[in-house]
């Protein structure tokens, strides 16, 4: 098998391994049925990294020219059809005419949770969403038969890529109840925190700049991050949250363009940043003029104790832009988030939403203004509260009872999300195929990583299912630590080496 790699050339070199293989499998060259060698042996012949080949791989399976079984590894499917007729025409490779952002969106893990929360077949411990059966239906009907007869076709007409005003006004107000000082020009509705992180990457972020973020951190962050070409700076979080000792060396040395940080019931881990922390890291954006982006969905989401105000409550320099969300309390399907940040941020993140979808859900937005005003977001949220804080404690029950022995975590105060780290030499890759016999999904840590580390963690959410569900998926989940631990124990009996899967 010949492929011939240009190190000197702008196409990737695992579209160059990928276009190889394409090439030798539609001229039939490797015939359907055919197993590619596995990625670490091809790595070490090419000489690149196995992720490279890897990356080449999906391509392939993306194009429906290969398929990969746990066990069998990857395949060439069968020759697809000519078409019209014409034997000498070959698939046209998309992919390889995709721009450097297209490009750079190879993980599809976030699509692929959100499909697994249409499953009825899957319990999901993996997606980050609301309870479906908590979202508040007839109070939603109450208010929509409302603003049909008061504000009419309005609802249904374009709307300032701002936002409607009133909404904007709502949202200072709430921002006040959290602490934050700002005005109408400084807030701007988003379809999403999604949007709000893509935008602000878009007007900060240059390809090549530094941007640092949390380890572990929310990994729809870092996919945007990757799809801006920055280059990431990782720093550690501890039990008080980002550690500030690791991050200064790193701003003296690199002078990153932005700092995204998730403080409060932090996503994956759950950690809430200490004040001390909060005012420390403020104390070294202002010093070395580094903007911070804070991430704040989970605060309203707290279970016991009271978390220390957001970074931009405590700025009073205009370093911080605040991004937050309705989507993790409310109605996640109407996509509206909203961005507080300084006026010459704001002007530029509008422009830029102007560029991407003009504006956000005229209809989702006058919805949510009356349902905040009318008081119904507040009583909602004390509801919610009380019942993932019962929910949360099923999950640690659970685990306690079917997974203790394979699984260490502490009992987060609030957010979504049990981080739970492996037993010694397990691993979640073969944990995943376990789980997935059994109809349970997981988060594996290492999507929350932007390069290495999280093999030994994992992601279980307890705010999307139900108590019941709850108890059976951890059931379900410690069968497949079971096995995995089983067979680890035997490897280490015969002094064997794991498989690659």
């Amino acid at each position: 098998m010949e492929i011939h790699i240009d190190r000197g050339s702008a196409v990737p070199i695992y579209l160059q391994i990928c276009q190889g293989l394409r090439e030798m499998i539609v001229t039939g060259k490797l015939p359907e049925g055919f197993r590619l060698p596995p990625e670490r042996r091809l790595a070490q012949a090419l000489g690149v990294n196995r992720s490279t080949v890897l990356a080449a791989y999906r391509e392939l399976k993306a194009d429906a020219l290969v398929d990969a079984h746990v066990g069998r590894g990857t395949s060439v499917l069968a020759r697809p059809l000519p078409s019209h007729g014409d034997p000498g025409v070959v698939p046209l490779a998309w992919r390889q005419l995709f721009s450097e952002v297209g490009g750079a969106l190879e993980d599809p893990l976030l699509r692929d949770l959100l499909e697994l929360s249409e499953r009825h077949d899957v319990i999901s411990l993996s997606v980050g969403l609301p309870a479906r059966e908590l979202l508040p239906l007839e109070t939603l009907r109450a208010v929509n038969e409302e603003l049909l007869s008061e504000v009419g076709p309005a609802m249904l007409l374009h709307s300032p890529s701002e936002g409607i005003t009133p909404f904007r006004a709502t949202l200072v107000d709430l921002a006040t109840t959290r602490g934050i000082t700002c005005s109408l020009p400084e807030v701007i509705v988003v379809s999403g925190s999604q949007q709000g992180l893509d935008l602000v990457a878009r007007v900060l972020v240059q390809p090549g700049d530094a941007v640092v973020v949390e380890e572990p951190s929310f990994f729809g962050a870092l996919q945007v991050f990757r799809a801006a070409r920055a280059r990431l700076l990782g720093v550690p979080v501890d039990g008080d949250g980002l550690r500030t000792d690791a991050l200064e060396s790193l701003l003296a040395r690199y002078r990153p363009k932005l700092i995204y940080t998730l403080p409060t019931f932090q996503n994956p881990s759950g950690v809430v940043m200490s004040l001390e922390r909060r005012r420390q890291l403020l104390e070294l954006a202002h010093h070395y003029q580094i903007p911070i982006l804070e991430d704040d969905p989970y605060s309203e989401l707290r279970y016991e104790g009271t978390p220390p105000p957001s970074l931009k409550a405590l700025d009073a320099h205009g370093y911080v832009i605040y991004l937050s969300s309705f989507s993790k309390v409310l109605f996640p399907g109407l996509r509206l988030g909203w961005v507080v940040a300084p006026r010459p941020v704001a002007r530029q993140l509008v422009l830029a939403k102007q560029a991407v979808d003009l504006h956000s859900s005229t209809l989702g937005q006058w919805w949510l203004d009356r349902f905040v005003r009318a008081g119904h977001l507040a009583r909602h949220v004390v509801q919610v509260r009380q019942a993932y804080a019962a929910r949360r404690d099923v999950m640690d029950e659970a685990l306690r009872s079917f997974a203790s022995t394979s699984l260490t975590w502490q009992r987060p105060t609030g957010g979504f999300y049990f981080w739970c780290r492996l037993a010694e030499g397990m691993s979640h890759t073969r944990l995943l195929a376990r789980a997935a016999e059994r109809r349970v999904s997981f988060l594996p840590g290492a999507a929350c990583f932007f390069a290495e580390g999280g093999e030994d963690h994992i992601r279980l959410n307890f705010t999307f299912p139900g108590p019941e569900e709850i108890r059976e998926g951890v059931c379900r989940l410690g069968e497949a630590l079971r096995t995995v631990a089983s067979s680890v124990h035997q490897r280490g009996s015969h002094g064997g080496t794991p498989p690659i899967v």
